[in-house]
């Protein structure tokens, strides 16, 4: 490390730390991760090498792995939510075939699954691009199941959170259940009701039956909770054990209709089946009609991100991210 000079402490995370650092000897910004267990780390390094945030180089001191990877300066999506508030549609359709084929990367190079998708484990940058990040709680395929409980407990599929077995059909609920929140500028459970779908969109709501205006929630929302307001940041505060039952036992999250292409609502109802052997897979969802659609519209990702970040956009940046 003494060929690095540290520019600053980039995240603390529960096992890990990151800071910034420039390479004395090249012109690219870095991140270096220092963890404590060697083991554990050198065999995920060997599974995922060039995939996501990828490793530019490694080092070993005083019984530390101390791993330098490529700086996303365009932060990760729950980071960028707070700023703009909710994402465009085009922009998640973009956001939406990156995760996919990391997903798919993974499950067919390495026999891995992510275990641990959410915002913000979903990096961008400046020229466009979209990676998956913090491979920290992956798990070796078992007979194609995994059977160990670990990773962000809000985001975990019904199936997870009963301790039962549960297979890469889990990240697509975690990929799903992200989706709504990105769309909708907030936590997605407990639901939003008609006054704040309202609040949060300047609209008056469709229901997707009838197409006439809302009178009731959505959804029911959990004995004792208020209404929440817009923003990431006033989101009912809920005991984890009512959060966890909440996703258990009741209906799951849904894009408010008529706000959103029929594509995209159906593309997230099929990543929220609650009964994973009914939940739509990777292969299905790579030939969805949203997907299809998404990866021959023309967006201009990069130009998006920087605006929103007020940064510099490169002079040939990615056009559509993917």
């Amino acid at each position: 490390l003494k060929e690095n000079e540290e520019l600053k402490c980039l995240d603390q995370a529960e096992l890990a730390d990151a800071t910034i650092s420039r390479l004395c000897y090249c012109s690219c910004t870095n991140i270096y991760k220092n963890y404590l267990n060697i083991q554990e780390d050198e065999e995920e390094i060997q599974q995922v090498q060039g995939l996501t945030a990828f490793y530019l180089n490694e080092t070993r001191t005083d019984g530390e792995i101390s791993i330098c990877m490529e700086h996303m300066d365009g932060g990760s999506l729950d980071q960028v939510l707070k700023e703009a508030r909710r994402i465009p549609e085009e922009i998640l359709g973009k956001v939406s075939i990156a995760v996919l084929r990391g997903l798919a990367y993974l499950r067919e190079k390495h026999q891995i699954m992510h275990r641990d998708v959410k915002p913000s484990n979903i990096l961008l940058n400046s020229r466009g691009e979209i990676k998956l990040c913090d491979f920290g709680v992956n798990g070796q395929f078992i007979d194609s199941m995994a059977n160990s409980f670990v990773g962000t407990r809000s985001y975990m599929s019904p199936e997870r959170l009963q301790v039962t077995h549960y297979s890469v059909q889990s990240d697509i609920w975690s990929m799903g259940l992200s989706l709504v929140e990105l769309s909708i500028g907030r936590y997605p459970i407990p639901p939003p009701d008609i006054k704040e779908l309202e609040a949060i969109f300047g609209r008056p709501m469709l229901d997707g039956a009838e197409g006439e205006s809302h009178t009731v929630s959505l959804r029911p929302r959990p004995p004792g909770r208020p209404i929440s307001g817009h923003g990431m940041d006033s989101r009912p505060a809920m005991a984890i054990f009512e959060l966890l039952d909440y996703i258990v036992n009741e209906l799951p999250p849904k894009l408010p209709y008529g706000v959103f292409t029929l594509d995209f609502q159906d593309f997230v109802h099929k990543c929220l089946i609650k009964n994973p052997a009914e939940r739509a897979d990777l292969k299905m969802l790579m030939v969805h009609t949203f997907i299809k659609r998404a990866e021959i519209k023309e967006v201009d990702f990069a130009g998006w991100l920087c605006k929103t970040w007020g940064l510099r956009q490169p002079s040939t940046p990615t056009c559509s991210a993917v």
